[in-house]
């Protein structure tokens, strides 16, 4: 519309119109409009645009921050769980040698009593072999000396019911026996 009207005032004035050369007044309405647009969009839009663009960055800083702090945080936290953990490794290493320590004290606390009860069994039975030995020798002196004596008695001819003189001959007779035996003789 504004073109026709300037056409007709070219036309008016007999200028023909140069399609390549903008007409004056276009220029001037295209700037004229063209500064209302910028005004516009200083006045409502590039507001809008550089609080959206601050709250973007505020909440991308404060991303960051917070995940900053979480990571210090878990770094804090895994630190302090290796420490943990290398104590309880710590710890469960003292706890097994304490336990070896232990288990050989108590195997050596076992052998020396069994050692202690060996020996104990050991000098039992030699004092029972030996009393039994004891016992063995008196009972054959006993039975030794009896036949002895009803031997010598029907030898000789005469009685030895007398116990000294057949103490005496049972005597004389076990000294002959062991002598001629030796060391290998009855004891």
């Amino acid at each position: 519309m504004l073109q026709s009207i300037v056409v007709r005032a070219a036309e008016a004035h007999g200028e023909e119109h140069n399609p390549l050369l903008p007409e004056w007044i276009e220029v001037i309405l295209a700037l004229v409009v063209f500064g209302l647009l910028v005004l516009a969009f200083r006045r409502w839009v590039v507001p809008n645009f550089e609080k959206t663009y601050a709250e973007r960055t505020s909440a991308i800083e404060g991303g960051l921050k917070a995940a900053e702090t979480k990571q210090a945080e878990a770094d804090q936290k895994l630190a302090e769980l290796d420490r943990q953990l290398s104590e309880a490794r710590h710890d469960a290493a003292r706890i097994r040698e304490e336990a070896r320590e232990q288990g050989a004290a108590i195997v050596s606390e076992m052998r020396e009593q069994a050692q202690a009860e060996s020996s104990r069994i050991v000098e039992h039975g030699k004092a029972q072999i030996e009393a039994e030995r004891q016992q063995a020798v008196a009972s054959l002196r006993t039975e030794v000396g009896t036949l002895a004596t009803g031997l010598a008695s029907r030898i000789v001819g005469e009685s030895l019911d007398d116990e000294a003189r057949q103490r005496r001959v049972v005597e004389r007779f076990l000294s002959d026996l062991e002598s001629s035996n030796g060391a290998g003789g009855v004891r």
